[in-house]
């Protein structure tokens, strides 16, 4: 089994139980590691034989911009399309990161991890 990784996917987007986090929106990292076989494509150095990461990437944007109150729940659309989008992928693996979360505390990140 192979990995394909993207990390630090940075996206400003409005996800929050706060009305305030609808109007402001925040910062938020997604990093993504998808199990796959790409040996097809490593040996033919065609794209039609792995998962296209910019694809992925959009997938990502698009659905980091539907506001949701928590961040489970971008976190596990994005998860469902990957799986739709792509039937060689085995197991992905994807993480959302809310930076300087509003908390009563000093808090620097808070993240989900979803695995499928």
């Amino acid at each position: 089994m192979h990995q394909i990784i993207l990390e630090g996917i940075n996206v400003y987007a409005y996800h929050g139980c706060l009305e305030e986090e609808g109007k402001i929106g925040a910062n938020y990292i997604v990093n993504i590691t998808m199990h796959t076989d790409f040996t097809a494509a490593a040996k033919t150095d065609d794209l039609n034989e792995t998962i296209d990461y910019v694809a992925v990437y959009e997938i990502t944007k698009q659905e980091m911009a539907i506001r949701s109150k928590l961040i489970e729940q971008p976190a596990q659309r994005i998860v469902s399309r990957l799986k739709k989008e792509f039937q060689m992928l085995q197991k992905v693996e994807v993480k959302v990161t809310k930076i300087n979360p509003p908390m009563n505390g000093h808090v620097d990140r808070v993240s989900v991890v979803i695995t499928e």
